[in-house]
């Protein structure tokens, strides 16, 4: 016969304790081992070997040969790749900057307004559109804008010509001095949905007797929105800012499909140029250099992004106690 003894019962007037192994500590180390052997394997070897090509001179045949630091002493001086890294500080503004700032009034308009006069499904909803180019493969989104800022028959220029407006045609993407401006409206529209979720999340953890209390003062909406709204959801905006400039230091897809850094390199950024030194000129130790560089700015900047987030969750945190 079997007896089944629960925690806490008694068997012959003494109190018994039903005692659980512990596990041991080791056994986590197994479910963070595929996750690291795949970390190993796409990230850290491929940056080791695109670091050690970056102080060669290699054709892509042959055996490399070691030329030290010549490739990034050739960097530093290449007016192009400056040239390039300018370009992307304008897809920093165009792909953090102002998605972060009218994602962060938007959502709080959504979630403020037209979550409470109109109910939160219409909010969602509205989320929802302001997401979908977050979902569009940027491909399929180039080619759409490509179709659209065409300089013939494009959608724009079609639309300007009808309310009367031809003499504001261009070409906006055939331009030098549009072409540039042209990728960073599209790139605003494909990151928008991104902040927007992120803070109307983070609008949710916001303690709604706040609100209440300034409304009560008589604060209105702006009011509320700069001494409410802000302080607290400073670690969302951290995370987006972070985010958001790591994918603007990167981004190669869009302007592979709209211009192909052109007209005349007036789009061209670090990723696309360290392709094309890659694979059309075959420069593949130089091309090693400049991802090199690229990657370990993106590094510096993830770091002070992750640092800043840590103090505004802590001072959060102190806030709280």
């Amino acid at each position: 016969m079997t007896v089944t003894v629960e925690r806490g019962g008694r068997v012959g007037g003494k109190q018994h304790r039903a005692v659980h192994p512990r596990p041991a500590r080791n056994s986590y180390a197994l479910f963070l081992l595929p996750g690291a052997l795949a970390f190993l394997a796409v990230i850290v070897v491929p940056f080791l070997m695109n670091t050690w090509v970056g102080f060669t001179d290699w054709q892509g045949v042959g055996s490399p040969e070691w030329s030290g630091l010549a490739n990034y002493r050739e960097l530093m001086g290449d007016a192009e790749f400056w040239e390039s890294f300018r370009h992307s500080l304008f897809m920093v503004v165009a792909m953090a900057a102002l998605p972060t700032a009218v994602g962060l009034v938007l959502a709080a308009a959504l979630f403020d307004h037209v979550g409470k006069h109109f109910g939160s499904r219409t909010a969602a909803v509205l989320r929802a559109c302001f997401y979908l180019p977050q979902v569009l493969p940027i491909a399929v989104a180039g080619i759409v804008w490509s179709w659209i800022l065409a300089p013939d028959d494009g959608s724009l220029n079609e639309l300007l010509r009808a309310v009367g407006l031809g003499s504001w045609r261009q070409d906006w993407l055939g331009d030098p001095d549009l072409a540039l401006y042209s990728v960073m409206g599209v790139m605003v529209w494909v990151q928008l949905g991104f902040p927007l979720v992120v803070f109307m999340a983070g609008l949710e953890r916001v303690d709604p007797q706040l609100y209440e209390a300034a409304e009560l003062d008589g604060a209105g909406w702006w009011r509320r929105f700069l001494h409410i709204t802000l302080p607290q959801i400073r670690p969302e905006i951290y995370v987006v800012l972070t985010w958001c400039t790591i994918a603007a230091l990167k981004v190669f897809g869009a302007v592979y499909v709209l211009t192909k850094g052109g007209p005349g390199g007036a789009t061209n950024v670090p990723s696309y140029f360290s392709f094309t030194t890659f694979f059309e000129k075959t420069q593949v130790g130089y091309g090693a250099a400049i991802s090199t560089v690229l990657t370990v700015i993106i590094l510096a900047l993830s770091l002070v992004g992750l640092r800043l987030q840590t103090r505004a969750e802590d001072a959060e945190e102190g806030l709280r106690t």
